[in-house]
């Protein structure tokens, strides 16, 4: 779990945000139950009660749970309070049910299977994720949000530990690749699901992002319009 913000929803007030990193989140003793107790103590925005969406801006879920919450004077939480706040929380990596990975909303369509098969090659082999830990143990809260902050700027030239953004997308990719192959899922024509890694392996070999995919598209066969964008890059 990386860096974020809050992001209130259409028409609540706004709250004060969660913390923007959780660094503890890489420290030993990470689990489910420190997970639940930043998770209840990140403010709120809003509690539902039938139809009804009662503003409860900067309260948190332990407030709602001690039934301290003066909009709703003695209320206590459900297990629908918890998903709906669990929701509203906007950590780089969210826990649900599952992991879910945030930093790749959108692309065209042939992008989308890609981010997760990465994240599987990686986190479902126990030797690729050991070798994957190996990369980032020594990595420094610090280090990492100014990775985080540097990224959207300066693309695979950005640097951690001495490292480029692009060295280690190559490196990662071959664990994701080791990974999947491992895991042996394969289709009708035997293809494991490395196959899906493609759309990232296709940036990497060419040392640019998909942003600077976008801006070389812009200022030449596009004209300096955006227009095609919402047909080359439909879902």
């Amino acid at each position: 779990m990386a860096c974020s913000r809050s992001a209130p929803k259409s028409g609540a007030t706004p709250t004060p945000t969660a913390p923007a990193c959780l660094p503890w989140a890489f420290e030993p003793g990470m689990g489910f139950e420190r997970y639940v107790d930043y998770a209840l103590d990140v403010p709120m925005y809003f509690v539902k009660r039938g139809d009804r969406y009662v503003d409860v801006a900067g309260l948190s879920f332990r407030d709602l749970m001690q039934g301290r919450l003066p909009v709703l004077p003695g209320e206590r939480a459900t297990i629908s309070d918890w998903a709906n706040h669990i929701s509203t929380i906007f950590p780089e990596v969210r826990l649900k049910r599952y992991l879910e990975m945030r930093g790749a909303d959108g692309g065209p369509w042939r992008r989308l299977p890609a981010l997760p098969a990465y994240w599987v090659g990686i986190l479902y082999d126990d030797d690729v994720l050991d070798a994957a830990w190996d990369l980032v143990k020594s990595w420094t809260a610090e280090q990492r949000q100014k990775l985080r902050d540097d990224v959207p700027k300066l693309g695979f030239s950005a640097t951690i530990a001495g490292r480029s953004v692009l060295q280690l997308a190559k490196m990662t990719l071959t664990l994701a690749q080791k990974g999947l192959a491992r895991r042996r899922r394969l289709d009708a024509g035997s293809h494991d699901e490395s196959r899906h890694l493609r759309p990232i392996e296709e940036y990497v070999a060419r040392g640019i992002t998909p942003a600077e995919e976008l801006l070389e598209k812009f200022h030449g066969p596009w004209d300096r319009s955006v227009e095609p964008v919402f047909k080359e890059y439909a879902y």
